[in-house]
Parts: structure tokens; C-alpha cells; sequence
């Protein structure tokens, strides 16, 4: 049996993907078992060898549970933390009080790009959404109209906006100007997350009944009565414990700043800066803050951490598998096709750029691998190119390139959909449109932008 090769790569590709979805919604099979079922068949049909597909696979599952499980592991017992002590409440009943009930679709996105500033996308959707299912609670609100603005803006921040490590990843690889690139990060930034968050949420949540339970919403809501205020911890002891790792993050991202490189101090901060230790840290304080300060004893606080990490074993073991249905995509050289077409079109920089991104987005399902493959594709091509163009507008047009329809070789894609507790289908019209708005507008306002600065 032939290696497959060219256009037949890309068929192949789009037969796996199309299969996956109809198996999981169509005939209600698994998705963690869909995804290794047509990953393997995937690496057969295309002639990989035997031996390489489930290494593949493997390889694929185990990098992106390697940074996801200890991050939704760790996010989800602070968020259990949170829940219990009244903290998720707090917060909820603080932001509801400062922007009105009739505005908290705009308090979750502003939030979000605040939170979501150091840290990867997963992390502040953990972090995050045990407030978000507080807050739609206590509004009687649909959990999209409250959590979509919350996740337009932690993906806007994700592609676009510098410290986050995936745009730092681009700004070097253009050489770009990080201060100029934060600049019109957000002019393009801001107003997608306004309309691919708040606006799209107001719209959409009108079509889309989600189920009347949510086991995970569970998890975070208390199931008794608000407890009074005194109860509560206060709330900037909350905000406190929550930001945290947001905290540590930007710290260890300032590390070279403050101290020479290489050295024992600028080690240490680059340490606990890392998401897993920031994370880690965070939790060891939520035991004293949510914890013992509320009256809680040890063995409380180790049941609430068991209790919480049940529900979520579905999830991460699908989230990984995505990864690996990712990776037997790039290892069959699918990626490499889509690279090779791109290259022959003779676009402009700023359209290349989108465009190779969008793709490897497409075929990996990772918003950060889109990003880093197509700089190092593009930059040599744009500095080559007769068309000069500023490398912070490249920055912006690859990052809303690489966050464009998230779909179900996307980790992101599996976690929204159980969080939310919707159908792949639903999955679909709300998160991957939600992406495509984001990647369309950011694409659309830094062309307007070029013919500006």
C-alpha cells in the first residue's frame, strides 16, 4: 500500500474529520473513542507506517495532556475552592452589583481579557468559569449569554495581544515591536471581542437551549441558599487568590527585566511563573484563604479536591485525544500540503500570514502550533517579499489567522462542549463561529489598520 500523496493527503483528511463528527453525532459513539478510532484509521489510509501511527497518536495525546491535565487538574480545585468557600459568589454577586444584571455579558469579557492576558487559553477558562456559572445562576441568565463574552475575550488575548506567550512567539519570530504591538493588539483586539462576544452572545443565545442540568456546573454552584454576605470571604481576599497565578505569571514573564539572566533569582521567578507552579501556588493558598480561614477542616478540604477531579477525567481524556488526532494529522504530512499550497498563491504578506495560520489551525486543531509553524514559514517570505509590511500588523494577521473555527481535533473545542454541557452540534454553531468571527474581523481590521500606520 502507497504513501499517499498532494490533494489525495487532503481528501483523506477531510473524510476523517467529516466520519468523526458523524460518528459522535449522528450515531452517539464516545468522542474519546471516535478520535482514536479514526486516528488509527486515518494513519493506516494515508500509508503512514504501522508502527509510527499510535506513536503518533501517542505523542500528540501525551503533549497536549502534559500541559492541559495538571492545568484543568489545578484550576479545577482552586475553582472547587472558590465554589465552596462563597468565593465564585462573591465575585459573581460583586460584578452583577457593579455593571448591573443588564450588563454582565460586557463584565465577563472585560474580565477575561484582563485574566486572560498571561495565561494560556485553558488556564483562564478554568480559572473563570466557576464565576461564570455563579453569575448566570444568580441572573437566571443562559450559560452562553454569560460565558460566550468570557471566552471571545480570552481568545482575542490568546492570538493578539502580547504577554501572551502565543503572540510573544510571533512578535520574535517578525521581529516585531512588543510596545507597538500590544498598541494596535488592542485597537484590532477590542472591538472583536465586542462583537464576537457580548453582541454574537446576545444574538445566539436565543436559539440554543442548553440541557437543564450540568454536572460540571454542579461542581462550582452551591446547591444551598446564598449564604449572607458576612458568610463570605471578602472580595479582595477573593480577587486575591484568583489572580494569583495571573499574578506569578507576568512575573516570571518580567523575570529578565529584574534580574541577569541565568541567575539564581531570574531562575526562580521564570520557575514559579510557569503555569503549573503559578497554578500549584495558587492552590496551596486557596487551602488557607477558601479554606481553613473559612472554617473548613483538612479533611474537607482533601474531599472538596477528589470531589472536584471526578467530572472532569472525561473531559481531559478527550481534550488529549484531540491532540492526538491532531498530531496523526501533521505527521501524515497533511499540514505540509496545506503549507505547499498556500506558498504557491503569491499573496500578500498579511494574507499569507492569515492564511497559513488559518490552515494548520484547520488540520491541528492548535491555536499555538498554527501560530509558531506559519511565523517560521512566513517570515523568510515576508522579509523576501517586495511588499513591505509592518511586522506588527503580521503579528495580528497570524494570530487571527490561527484562531479560526476551532472544530474536533481542537482541545478547546471538547472542553467548551462539556463545561457548557452542549451537543457537538451546538458545539459548532456557538464556539466555532465564535472563532471564525474572531479570525474574519481581526484579519479585516488590520487590513484597515495597514492602510493607517
Amino acid at each position: 500500500m502507497g504513501v499517499a500523496h498532494g490533494s489525495m493527503l487532503l481528501i483523506y483528511a477531510l473524510v476523517a474529520i467529516a466520519a468523526l463528527i458523524l460518528l459522535i453525532t449522528r450515531f452517539k459513539v464516545y468522542p474519546f473513542l471516535v478520535l482514536i478510532i479514526v486516528s488509527l484509521l486515518l494513519g493506516l489510509a494515508v500509508g503512514m507506517p504501522m508502527d509510527q501511527i499510535v506513536k503518533s497518536f501517542e505523542t500528540g495525546n501525551g503533549n497536549t495532556l502534559g500541559h492541559i491535565a495538571i492545568v484543568v487538574g489545578l484550576g479545577t480545585m482552586l475553582g472547587k475552592m472558590m465554589a465552596e468557600s462563597g468565593g465564585a459568589e462573591r465575585v459573581a454577586t460583586t460584578l452583577i452589583r457593579w455593571f448591573g444584571e443588564k450588563n454582565i455579558h460586557w463584565a465577563m469579557m472585560v474580565v477575561a481579557i484582563i485574566v486572560g492576558l498571561p495565561v494560556f487559553f485553558e488556564v483562564g477558562f478554568v480559572l473563570l468559569i466557576p464565576i461564570a456559572f455563579n453569575v448566570a445562576k444568580r441572573t437566571g441568565k443562559s450559560l452562553l449569554l454569560i460565558g460566550l463574552p468570557m471566552v471571545a475575550g480570552l481568545s482575542v488575548v490568546h492570538g493578539l495581544i502580547p504577554p501572551h506567550p502565543a503572540a510573544l512567539l510571533a512578535v520574535q519570530a517578525y521581529h516585531a515591536d512588543i510596545g507597538k504591538t500590544i498598541a494596535y493588539g488592542l485597537i484590532v483586539g477590542v472591538p472583536t471581542a465586542i462583537i464576537a462576544g457580548p453582541l454574537f452572545a446576545l444574538f445566539i443565545h436565543r436559539y440554543i437551549k442548553l440541557p437543564e442540568s450540568n454536572p460540571l456546573a454542579d461542581q462550582f454552584v452551591s446547591k444551598a441558599d446564598p449564604k449572607p454576605d458576612s458568610e463570605l470571604p471578602g472580595f479582595g481576599v477573593t480577587l486575591f487568590t484568583i489572580l494569583l497565578p495571573v499574578i506569578l505569571m507576568l512575573i516570571g514573564s518580567w523575570a529578565d527585566l529584574v534580574f541577569a539572566p541565568k541567575t539564581l533569582p531570574n531562575n526562580l521567578l521564570h520557575f514559579i511563573g510557569t503555569s503549573d507552579v503559578a497554578l500549584l501556588i495558587a492552590v496551596l493558598v486557596s487551602f488557607w484563604t477558601f479554606g481553613a480561614q473559612r472554617g473548613f477542616t483538612r479533611e474537607q478540604i482533601q474531599k472538596f479536591c477528589g470531589d472536584c477531579l471526578a467530572p472532569i477525567a472525561g473531559i481531559t481524556l478527550i481534550v488529549g485525544a484531540g491532540g492526538g488526532f491532531g498530531r496523526v494529522l501533521m505527521d501524515s504530512g497533511v499540514s505540509k500540503q496545506i503549507v505547499e499550497l498556500a506558498q504557491n498563491e503569491h499573496l500578500s504578506p498579511l494574507l499569507l500570514g492569515w492564511l497559513v495560520a488559518a490552515l494548520i489551525r484547520l488540520a491541528t486543531g492548535s491555536a499555538t502550533v498554527a501560530m509558531t509553524t506559519a511565523c517560521g514559514i512566513v517570515a523568510p517570505i515576508a522579509s523576501a517579499s517586495a511588499m513591505t509590511v509592518k511586522p506588527e500588523l503580521l503579528v495580528l494577521a497570524t494570530g487571527s489567522g490561527s484562531l479560526i473555527f476551532s472544530h474536533v481535533n481542537d482541545g478547546g473545542f471538547w472542553l467548551i462542549k462539556e463545561y457548557f454541557g452542549m451537543s457537538v452540534v451546538q458545539t459548532f454553531k456557538t464556539w466555532s463561529l465564535l472563532e471564525t468571527i474572531i479570525s474574519l474581523l481581526g484579519l479585516g481590521l488590520t487590513f484597515a489598520l495597514a492602510t493607517v500606520v
